[in-house]
């Protein structure tokens, strides 16, 4: 449910009204904006008497919600939320490239294509620590050293990290992580999603390899209902019966989420194709949909990738990816940092 307050309420009857609410055994997440406060109730809406908020003096309307994801409802926070990693915003108009290689491999590598991908207009590094893979059998990673070697290169260029955590009991080694990556397998990950919830960290969250946009939204939801609200969308393809790319790229999936939440939404193109050739064309028709951001795997030598060789772009093309995109930011009304 919501409430929509009239603008300059009194400030003994909105008290009032919010110790009414919360008797009732409701939670309420309040969004302010210049001229309108809304109040999104959370929990058994049922128990409150629609007619009675009616006829507060403060009150301006009242509003049930259908849909089970309530603090990621657009209709709770009309305005866009604006993630803030090391002063690199996701949303609002704002646009990020995430970039870097699939797996962390060596000290060299990591240094080599993060110092490449920033000189190209990266703001934020990517680099796989842990490695959820389909086979037991392939590379999964360096795990605590590959997040050693993301701290080393955090200080050799100054990007904050983005690396994808796979299991609860690693939170304590993701001191030094800047934005924790949820991926596609661990997207219903309740307990996981609860225990990031309770971080201070922006989490990126990328849609499960069959998951609706409800059931995602519901996913960010678990980790903004134990107080994190820092979360930043990440479409990345979806499972279908077309065997020629590694995935399908749903980009109608970024305007209906524009529409439904106020969450920033990003999309991995790298992913989405698993073939690197179509990285380009994807991430521009992504940007075409109202993308905030590319999350996009670059390695300076793929044919001898450990993992997703075949999907990662070289440096010098996500340069030319960069100043494609540039060219059409203006048009879609976004702007990159510089």
């Amino acid at each position: 449910m919501i409430i929509v307050v009239k603008n300059n309420p009194d400030k003994k009857q909105m008290d009032n009204l919010v110790k009414w609410i919360k008797g009732l055994g409701l939670d309420i997440h309040m969004s302010r904006g210049d001229n309108t406060t809304i109040m999104g109730l959370v929990g058994d809406t049922s128990v409150v008497d629609e007619d009675l908020l009616r006829s507060l003096d403060i009150v301006e309307s009242v509003k049930r919600i259908q849909e089970p994801f309530k603090n990621a409802n657009r209709k709770f926070h009309p305005e866009d939320t604006v993630v803030d990693v090391g002063g690199h915003k996701f949303g609002g108009g704002h646009f990020q490239f995430i970039a870097g290689p699939c797996s962390v491999e060596s000290e060299e590598q990591l240094i080599t294509v993060a110092k490449a991908v920033k000189a190209a207009g990266a703001t934020i590094l990517r680099g796989g620590a842990y490695k959820p893979r389909t086979s037991p059998y392939a590379f999964q990673g360096l795990k605590e050293e590959g997040l050693r070697l993301l701290s080393v290169a955090k200080k050799e260029t100054g990007m904050p990290v983005c690396t994808e955590i796979v299991d609860i009991r690693c939170l304590d080694l993701y001191e030094d992580v800047d934005i924790i990556q949820v991926g596609a397998r661990n997207m219903q990950n309740f307990e996981l999603l609860k225990e990031l919830g309770r971080t201070k960290k922006p989490i990126l969250l990328k849609r499960g390899l069959a998951a609706t946009i409800e059931e995602w939204l519901m996913s960010a939801e678990y980790i903004m209902s134990e107080g994190n609200t820092d979360i930043i969308l990440c479409e990345r393809g979806i499972r279908t019966f077309e065997p020629y790319t590694r995935n399908t790229l749903d980009l109608s999936a970024i305007p209906v989420l524009k529409e439904l939440t106020h969450l920033p939404v990003l999309v991995d193109p790298s992913h989405a194709s698993g073939h690197a050739r179509l990285v380009l064309p994807l991430s521009l028709a992504a940007v075409g949909a109202g993308a905030e951001g590319l999350e996009i795997e670059v390695h300076n030598d793929p044919p001898h990738a450990l993992s997703d060789g075949a999907q990662s772009l070289r440096p010098e093309q996500f340069d030319d990816l960069v100043r494609r995109v540039d060219v059409m930011l203006p048009v879609v009304g976004k702007e990159r940092d510089r």
